[in-house]
């Protein structure tokens, strides 16, 4: 689901905002889109109540990170504790206009998958981007 669909409360819309100034912290020539997704009857198919979905698209190509825009889907649950969901993981994916080129789980080990990987200093910074989401999240 598009990110800006998920806005209920004042608490969601600060966390998303959270979540452009921690990711721009780390690459500020970004530029975020809580709306990554078409709003039309094919895509509205596969769309999942169980995620958050936004994107970050770069100013052109960067062979560091090996992709243009970064989507990112944090795998939520509802959370009878706060106004805000539980984060129980993210899927991170690097892609291109030919498709996605490389992705990071939050499963096992974290290691990136795909035919073109981020450089081993962007994956770390992809990997603490990780690690600082699952801070804005409540347990």
């Amino acid at each position: 689901m598009n990110a800006a669909e998920n806005v209920q409360s004042v608490a969601s819309a600060q966390t998303l905002a959270s979540i452009g100034t921690l990711v721009r912290n780390y690459f500020p020539a970004a530029s975020l889109s809580l709306s990554p997704w078409r709003d039309d009857p094919q895509t509205r198919l596969w769309v999942g109540e169980e995620t958050l979905d936004l994107a970050f698209h770069f100013p052109g190509w960067s062979p560091k990170i090996q992709c243009r825009s970064l989507l990112i889907q944090l795998k939520i649950s509802k959370n009878t504790h706060s106004s805000l969901p539980r984060l129980l993981g993210i899927v991170m994916r690097g892609m291109t206009f030919d498709g996605e080129r490389w992705r990071l789980a939050t499963i096992g080990d974290w290691s990136p998958t795909g035919s073109h990987l981020p450089q081993p200093l962007e994956m770390i910074q992809f990997q603490s981007i990780c690690r600082d989401l699952f801070e804005l999240f409540p347990k």
